[in-house]
């Protein structure tokens, strides 16, 4: 889990914001005609009001070609790409700077920035925040900017039904700039960040759901074991019944007597195999002990579980502990979330692995210490974020993995908290309220 700067990724970290379907192209088709053609119907209706109602003169027909123009561009658009195609995303920004200069176009036509709609020119760019990297975002609010800093110097008057016109003075008409161009920045750049957001949670929770399904299958494989025992036992037994009754029909010295005793030795080994099997929990209501182990037989056997640990790993119980030991649910949240601390706190320390047992009657608490470099001052208060790392793109990690436990612990109910000791070394402290861990069912299993 490499967030930390020291942490390794699961198999799930893989997946990427960019292998969402939703992120395969920019936009859809029919998402950029549905907003045009709006774009168009609104601009059409604003024209009507001035003409018809406030009986304002305008440059008719230049403003019908400049709607027109759109009405064009979304035609061609409908005619040569299918309703449900992705844009790529040089196309999509391609159709927005076209929709920001024939707004610009509009707008020069009819007042220039004294037109009170002079603010829709925003509109293209807050589109882009919201579907296209930052790059081309700040290249559509530098063309917006550009466009009404044109428009402040060059536009037709606004049409004013007195006899000297409308004309507002440069410093207001300077602030209405300002506010604008100010405008284009924040909402552009707010819209971009919350969008990039919400992309990037929507990757981290989808390998997080992978992550979690993985380990629901490793689950399974218990179940499916007992239920392969099961299955096999009538089998074996009547292979066994058969090589016992040969065992006693071949002579001692027959050339086949060994082999016969073989057969019977392989079947009886087969038969015990079989045996320790069927002991596998595979119910979630069978009761068996082992679905529901004291809270240190857990931690013992996830700590041995670990893959490939470099370093030694202790477990300590705290001697203040209050009550009986709880029993904890062995579920795949805890099992993956758990076993990925342990196993990425032992990659980093230097001489070994503490785990830290405690708990009383309103809580349970484990505490992972390791004397490697701990974590850096400035993620401290980023982890739990998905990609957070200080090793983005090493060895192909993904900065997912404190993110994937940190949220798979969350769903047991779990606390998940980070510290740098002052002795030296990071701490990872996991707390549960006891009542709730304790009611914690295991997920049936789908071998079953």
């Amino acid at each position: 889990m490499d967030e930390t700067g020291k942490r390794k990724d699961g198999e799930a970290a893989t997946l990427t914001a960019e292998a969402l379907p939703a992120t395969r192209g920019a936009v859809r088709v029919r998402t950029l005609l549905y907003l045009r053609w709006v774009a168009i119907v609104g601009q059409g209706l604003s024209l009507y009001v001035t003409e018809v109602l406030l009986k304002a003169s305008l440059p008719l027909l230049e403003c019908l070609s400049v709607i027109a123009a759109a009405g064009l561009m979304n035609l061609h658009l409908l005619l040569s790409r299918s309703r449900q195609d992705w844009l790529g995303r040089r196309t999509a920004a391609t159709h927005l700077a076209f929709d920001i200069l024939q707004v610009s176009a509009l707008l020069h036509l009819t007042g220039g920035l004294t037109n009170p709609f002079a603010v829709i020119i925003i509109v293209p760019v807050t589109i882009s925040a919201t579907i296209l990297p930052l790059r081309s975002t700040a290249i559509l609010g530098a063309l917006a900017i550009g466009s009404i800093t044109a428009l402040a110097f060059w536009h037709r008057p606004i049409p004013w039904p007195t006899p000297d016109g409308f004309e507002l003075p440069r410093l207001y008409q300077g602030g209405l700039w300002v506010a604008i161009a100010s405008a284009t920045v924040f909402i552009g750049a707010y819209a971009w960040r919350v969008a990039a957001e919400a992309r990037t949670m929507a990757a981290a929770l989808s390998a997080t759901k992978m992550a979690l399904a993985r380990e629901q299958q490793l689950s399974a494989v218990g179940g499916l074991a007992a239920a392969a025992a099961h299955e096999l036992g009538s089998p074996l037994s009547t292979i066994a019944v058969v090589a016992k009754e040969l065992s006693r029909e071949v002579e001692l010295d027959d050339p086949l007597r060994a082999d016969i005793d073989l057969l019977v030795s392989e079947a009886a080994r087969c038969r015990d195999i079989l045996a320790r099997l069927s002991e596998a929990p595979h119910d979630d209501q069978s009761g068996n002990v082992l679905d529901r182990p004291a809270v240190s037989a857990l931690i013992t056997e996830l700590a041995s579980e670990a893959d490939l640990l470099p370093v030694p790993v202790s477990i300590v119980i705290e001697d203040d502990c209050e009550g009986s030991e709880p029993q904890l649910a062995r579920t795949p949240e805890l099992v993956h979330g758990i076993g990925n601390f342990i196993q990425n706190a032992a990659q980093f320390a230097s001489g070994g692995v503490k785990l830290r047992l405690y708990w009383d009657r309103e809580e349970v608490a484990l505490a992972i210490d390791d004397d490697g470099p701990g974590f850096p001052p400035w993620m401290l208060a980023q982890l739990g974020e998905p990609y957070v790392s200080t090793r983005a793109g090493d060895g192909g990690h993904m900065g997912l993995g404190v993110f994937i436990a940190t949220t798979l612990l969350s769903h047991s109910g779990g606390r998940v908290q980070f510290f740098n000791r002052e002795e030296g070394g990071a701490r990872v402290l996991i707390t549960w309220e006891r009542s709730r861990i304790e009611l914690l069912r295991l997920r049936p299993n789908p071998a079953n």
